[in-house]
């Protein structure tokens, strides 16, 4: 694993939830611009644990966008976990909650779609990085960020040692960054 400035090439073979995540993901961002948060991160960058999920956090985008977005999923064998129609769905995001998809006749792993609504998640897509697997990209929050929910607002024991391993994979952390990140966590949650 290398890290660059804003990118960071990882060289291994795909894993069954990354392939998942990458035919999610080249879905999504025909339509709109995204960043993968929270346990994923770390599993990308060489934690070695399990995860049910992968959580994607996307601008608020109009009704309009959203059939597209869920027309093209359909196609690829996606669903959503959480209802069935379009706007059943959607309304789930009009009342701020998650929505789930799935590939056809499983559950687990899914994604956890959300929309920016703090100002953490407008930094976590606005200071993004790029993950290069070789011939597929994926967009991750920035490490100091992810270390910093992880620390200060998640605080399970999954999510210490998960922030444990990004200190020890990327070398040169902003600590001053992490420390003003919690500090504005603090005030958010």
């Amino acid at each position: 694993m290398k890290f660059y400035k804003n990118i960071i090439a990882v060289d291994r073979q795909l894993s069954d939830l990354d392939k998942f995540t990458l035919k999610f993901v080249r879905i999504l961002s025909k339509h709109v611009d995204y960043v993968i948060v929270s346990g994923y991160v770390a599993i990308l960058l060489g934690r070695s644990r399990a995860s049910e999920d992968v959580d994607i956090i996307i601008p608020k985008i109009s009704f309009n966008v959203f059939k597209k977005i869920l027309k093209d999923l359909k196609k690829k064998g996606f669903y959503c976990l959480n209802a069935e129609t379009d706007k059943e769905i959607f309304s789930y995001w009009e009342s701020k909650f998650a929505i789930r998809f799935a590939e056809k006749r499983t559950a687990i792993p899914n994604i956890e779609l959300k929309w920016a609504k703090t100002k953490a998640d407008k930094i976590a897509l606005s200071t993004k990085i790029t993950v290069d697997l070789g011939k597929e990209k994926l967009k991750i929050s920035n490490i100091e960020l992810e270390i910093a929910f992880k620390e200060a607002v998640l605080k399970s024991q999954k999510d210490m040692e998960d922030a444990r391993h990004l200190r020890n994979v990327k070398k040169g952390l902003n600590i001053k960054l992490i420390k003003r990140y919690k500090a504005m966590l603090d005030e958010i949650y």
